[in-house]
């Protein structure tokens, strides 16, 4: 077997988030063992399946499992992750749970390769990545979603202490190139009063695969016709061939990008700016109104009508009259038949009660670092979900509620 080493971090709630100090670290993990199935890659937790027997809403006692599960992926939700690893690793000391935060497109990849045991990603799994990674591996992929979280347009302007307020139209000429100064009247005309400068707009951006980006064209893609115009047929997904800017690594390389540029706008995860001091604007939304990320509006636009069966969705752009429109949730990759990707049981067990813990104690968490719990449908659904995980046919789910 590999090395498998621990990333434990100081809770979140009691420092700022140093932009720079996540550094991108190689996870390994204990060799695994793909069975030589191949399932038909569906990506949904199966609607033949019938619901736990079991109340799911209680954490069922840890396994008896003395050893490490290794994570990878999304930036977006780090914050929320790296407190929830110091929570769940004191409470269960004997599970080493280690995330090392390194994008959204590298979570992909790392769970597809099958070297950690949980991916992450802001972007549901494309088509052609599930069935990658399900025949490589002889098991579906399951999409648990974690947290809500809002995208923020940071920026760096001195000399305007006002917060501004950006409508789509706006939005996508600047990230499209089209609007290059920050007086331009596209953006004096939805802040009166303000005195903005001919100060250069510098555009930041992800360098890497990213949710993060996902998440902000998709929105662009669904407000503005000049951002769909300039970037065509690709003009969403975890990267795109950006029309100008800067690119830095991961939400924290962003950050700093933009805290160290005057003129500077970027996206970042409301986290990294409220942690970091960097101010960011209102975003008018589909009912026209100006509206902040905060948590009232995040888990506004978190409300949704209806639950699909795979638990994958884009929630951008709500109609929700008080929701922020640029807010989404994050899911962690999981495969569904364990045995296919693993030699050990009771590391199954414990990623799976770990999951349960998440869904519990760890959603009851997520509003003290900014992030909006999963709504009661989305839960219920999220833990169903997690029933299904199997080892040799049999839900894991069995053997931990004994």
């Amino acid at each position: 077997m590999t090395e498998e080493r621990s990333l434990i971090r100081t809770p979140y709630r009691r420092r700022a988030l140093a932009v720079g100090i996540l550094a991108t670290l190689l996870l390994a993990a204990c060799s695994n063992t793909p069975g030589a199935a191949t399932p038909t890659p569906s990506g949904s937790i199966g609607a033949s399946q019938s619901a736990s027997a079991h109340d799911l809403s209680q954490i069922p006692p840890a396994p008896n499992f003395n050893g490490s599960i290794a994570g990878a992926g999304a930036t977006f939700p780090n914050p929320i992750y790296q407190q929830w690893l110091v929570d769940y690793n004191r409470d269960n000391p004997n599970i080493k749970v280690s995330y090392d935060s390194i994008g959204s497109g590298g979570g992909v990849a790392q769970i597809t390769a099958n070297t950690v045991q949980f991916g992450a990603s802001d972007a549901p799994m494309k088509p052609d990545e599930r069935t990658k990674a399900s025949t490589q591996n002889g098991s579906d992929v399951l999409h648990i979603p974690t947290v809500f979280g809002a995208v923020v347009p940071a920026y760096n302007l001195a000399g305007v202490s006002a917060k501004l307020q950006f409508t789509p139209d706006a939005l996508g000429g600047i990230f499209a190139g089209k609007i290059t100064k920050w007086n331009d009247q596209a953006i004096a005309s939805a802040n009166p009063g303000v005195t903005l400068p001919a100060t250069d707009i510098t555009v930041v951006h992800r360098s890497d695969g990213s949710g993060t980006t996902n998440v902000w064209t998709d929105y662009l893609t669904k407000v503005s016709q000049v951002w769909k115009a300039t970037l065509g047929a690709n003009s969403v997904g975890k990267e795109v061939a950006w029309p100008v800017g800067l690119g830095g690594k991961g939400n924290e390389g962003v950050t700093a990008t933009i805290t160290q540029t005057p003129g500077a706008i970027g996206y970042i995860e409301l986290a990294y700016a409220i942690q970091n001091n960097v101010p960011y604007g209102k975003v008018q939304n589909k009912s026209g109104a100006f509206v902040d990320a905060t948590l009232a509006s995040v888990t506004a636009a978190a409300n949704l009508a209806t639950v699909p069966s795979d638990l994958t969705f884009s929630s951008t752009n709500t109609d929700a009259a008080d929701g922020y429109p640029i807010a989404n949730a994050t899911w962690l990759l999981v495969y569904k038949d364990q045995d296919k990707v693993s030699d050990n049981q009771a590391r199954s067990e414990a990623l799976v009660h770990f999951l349960l813990w998440i869904l519990d104690k760890g959603e009851g968490e997520a509003k003290t670092l900014n992030y909006a719990a999963l709504p009661d449908n989305l839960l219920q659904a999220a833990r169903q979900a997690v029933a299904t995980i199997f080892w040799k046919g049999q839900p894991i789910v069995d053997s931990l509620y004994k």
